[in-house]
């Protein structure tokens, strides 16, 4: 999962975060379920992860579209950022 972060300047000073991130020990289908499957398995895993809150930070900051980031899917990032505004 490392390799589906694109940070440029100076935020990739900041990535080392992604190093410690439990999702890159594990299978990364699970992060990018199929339309309507479950995202149980990845989310499981954000809930002991670390970097939890690096990740999350990172997806809202690069909007990203797709798969479970921080223990968030897509459409729980898009309410935190609809309740943030």
């Amino acid at each position: 999962m490392r390799e589906l972060f694109l940070l440029d300047g100076d935020d990739a000073e900041d990535s080392g975060w992604q190093e410690r991130a439990l999702c890159a020990q594990t299978d990364p289908e699970a992060f990018f379920p199929e339309k309507g499957g479950s995202t149980r398995e990845a989310k499981k895993v954000c809930q002991t992860c670390d970097v939890r809150q690096e990740c999350l930070e990172s997806a809202l900051l690069n909007d990203e579209r797709f798969g479970i980031w921080g223990g968030l899917s897509e459409r729980e990032r898009r309410k935190l950022k609809k309740r943030a505004v």
